[in-house]
């Protein structure tokens, strides 16, 4: 609790928190998107669900989802959809999303 009539001051743990906040690429947006839908190669959305299409990175999570969201239809890791396998690859020169960094530094 502060004193009388001091206001509270900023810490340079708060702002720097605020930069990081601000400068990281945490896969939201247009970059953010293309990453969740496997249309950028190295995206987190390589497997996709062939009864919802729903996408996961790997077979694991993919078998995951399955014994979850369809437990009455048996897992077949032949049906699965590879995204990255269907779409090909971008340019090298696109910031990949989903990792870590910025550009707005």
């Amino acid at each position: 609790m502060t004193g009388k009539a001091k206001p509270k001051k900023h810490t340079a743990k708060e702002l720097a928190a605020k930069l990081d906040a601000a400068t990281t690429n945490r896969g939201g947006g247009k970059a953010g998107q293309a990453d969740r839908t496997g249309q950028v190669k190295g995206g987190h959305a390589k497997l996709e669900c062939p009864h919802c299409k729903i996408t996961a990175p790997d077979v694991k999570t993919m078998q995951i989802h399955h014994d979850s969201k369809h437990p009455k239809i048996q897992f077949d890791e032949s049906k699965l959809n590879n995204l990255h396998a269907t779409i090909p690859a971008a340019e090298s020169s696109m910031p990949r999303p989903g990792i870590r960094g910025s550009l707005k530094k």
